[in-house]
């Protein structure tokens, strides 16, 4: 046995051993990665091309765990840029260490190692993680996380449970390098339309579909589950499965009311959770992704066969929906399963958002405009451009000077447009307050919205521009509670929550070439009380870069009373 498999097997047997010590201690149990980022060549839409592989594999492993698990992934950088992975719709509560954005985090240089500690605290749900510095996230890099309930926890469809349990990781694909869609943007040059769609890192004609084995199987009079993500960087997509209904039971980390629907829109950012009868003729049939909103669409293709079944599928494949109008009303369709429980025994709907009374409203509209012959992208005037220091790094260390200054946009749009101002953007919220976000986009083009830290009640969505008194079309009832939100071209969506998880957290634009030119900002979220009850410490291994190298640690927070 060589030195370097030696140590391996030493280190796998500590670990071991520590977690046997921390689960007699009373934690929930813990779960263990080890990722070897690297680069690797794929043939995808019929030509090869660089992809971001995990342990040698496009889409990423998938992180199946349960509610509160403890997540310590060792994260391996063998690229030769700077990175970091975020966990889409992950809360990190009081731990905002690990969220694992430019603004929380120093960057894992090339050729060494970083360890992700992360828990889905009282989380259940289909999510996803991917990377997050530059456009790296175009090129791959991105895998499932599966959080299911406890197993005191009922589950409001788990009688008798799905045959089995998959995922659908879909998106728009460009063929360019990631390096390349970045010096496009810099140069104040668009990315252009997506090349294609990927699901589960295939695309593909069908005569290439009909060489290829089938994606998933299904026997005759089973149920099956298929967690759906849209993990592109663009476009919205439709979603459906040919000659099959689907029966929504999740959304977001939150269980919905089970309707039916023959498709459904899945924009940038954003998962679901659906329930499929194998129930018509055994037979091979199409699960089929189409780009939506976008001239010149696209889409991708995998084959369902039925066990036993040697029927190729029938060509005829319904169209996508046409127009944003009924992906608006479908949207109005969704609703909260106010009687399931969800990570805790009590159920969704003993908490009544409806009857908490508003603290503040935040409007944030979407500004594009040149700077320097150069497009950009902010809300409210105001473009954000990562620091050489983390913010979060550089609020805990009190060295805010000369990295950013807080509240440079206001909570409602300037009077009169002017020149985009290009810095930091960092807003305070005040600790357990309960506040209004609108977003409102002026585009002729769709936008996805994204929060980290949170979930959060989707109460309004509409054409125009938001005033207050289409507060009156609020939901107030049974909104779902989520982490991603649609805005449609020319129109509004407002969401509801209370900012109770302290830390440094990110608002962005998940459509990434409009992340990557400014649209976004952090939202700093801090306890009076400064208590380890309210937010973690540093953790010991964190990475140091910019102002903060070599400075002397804080006063630890005051312990949780």
């Amino acid at each position: 046995m060589s030195m370097a498999t030696t140590a391996r097997v030493a280190a796998g047997v500590v670990l071991a051993l520590a977690a046997l010590a921390l689960q007699a201690r009373g934690e929930d149990p813990y779960l263990f990665f080890e990722w070897k980022v690297t680069y690797g060549t794929k043939t995808l839409l019929g030509a090869p091309q660089k992809v971001i592989l995990i342990n040698g594999e496009f889409p990423g492993p998938r992180i199946n765990c349960s509610s509160n698990n403890n997540i310590v992934i060792n994260v391996f950088n063998q690229l030769d840029q700077p990175l970091l992975f975020t966990w889409n719709g992950m809360q990190h509560r009081k731990n905002s260490w690990m969220d694992g954005l430019p603004g929380t985090q120093c960057p894992i240089a090339p050729n060494t190692n970083f360890t992700y500690k992360w828990q889905p605290k009282d989380q259940i749900g289909s999510f996803f993680y991917f990377p997050s510095v530059g456009m790296q996230r175009a090129v791959g890099g991105y895998g499932a996380i599966t959080v299911v309930s406890r197993l005191l926890i009922p589950v409001p469809f788990d009688q008798p449970p799905p045959e089995s349990d998959h995922v659908v990781l879909a998106g728009d694909w460009y063929t360019k390098d990631h390096e390349v869609l970045a010096r496009h943007l810099d140069a104040g040059r668009s990315i252009g339309r997506p090349d294609g769609v990927l699901i589960n890192g295939r695309g593909g004609s069908k005569d290439q579909l009909a060489a290829a084995p089938p994606m998933f199987t299904f026997e005759a009079g089973k149920t099956y589950r298929f967690r759906v993500c849209n993990t592109g960087i663009k476009a919205s997509l439709n979603f459906r499965i040919q000659g099959h209904d689907m029966k929504l039971v999740e959304m977001d980390g939150s269980h919905t009311v089970q309707d039916m629907y023959d498709s459904l829109d899945v924009h940038v950012g954003h998962c679901f959770s659906v329930l499929v009868d194998a129930d018509q003729k055994p037979g091979d049939y199409y699960l089929v992704a189409s780009t939506r909103f976008i001239h010149d669409a696209r889409s991708a293709s995998a084959v369902i066969r039925y066990a036993g079944s040697s029927a190729p599928p029938s060509p005829d494949v319904p169209e996508p929906p046409a127009g944003w109008a009924w992906s608006l009303n479908q949207w109005r369709s969704f609703r909260w399963n106010l009687t399931a429980s969800a990570a805790r025994p009590n159920p969704q709907g003993s908490y009544h958002y409806g009857q908490i009374n508003i603290t503040r409203t935040i409007k944030l509209m979407v500004s594009r405009g040149y700077v320097d012959g150069k497009l950009r992208y902010g809300f409210n005037g105001v473009s954000h451009r990562d620091a050489d220091t983390p913010l979060k790094l550089a609020e805990y260390f009190n060295a805010t000077d000369g990295v950013f200054s807080y509240n440079q946009m206001g909570d409602a749009p300037p009077a009169v447009n002017g020149p985009l101002h290009v810095v930091p953007n960092v807003i305070t919220a005040e600790f357990r307050t309960f506040i209004e976000i609108v977003f409102e986009n002026p585009e002729k083009s769709m936008d996805s919205f994204h929060l980290d830290g949170y979930a959060f009640f989707a109460v309004g969505m509409g054409p125009g521009k938001w005033s207050p008194e289409l507060r009156k079309t609020y939901n107030l009832l049974d909104a779902v509670s989520r982490h991603t939100i649609q805005v449609y071209p020319r129109s509004w969506s407002a969401i509801m929550l209370t900012f109770d998880n302290a830390g440094m957290w990110n608002i962005r634009s998940n459509l990434w070439d409009r992340h990557y030119l400014g649209e976004q900002l952090y939202m700093s979220v801090m306890s009076p009380a400064r208590s380890l009850r309210d937010e973690y410490n540093m953790p010991d291994n964190a990475l140091r870069c910019g102002k903060v190298v070599g400075l002397p640690l804080p006063p630890s927070y005051a312990p949780a009373r």
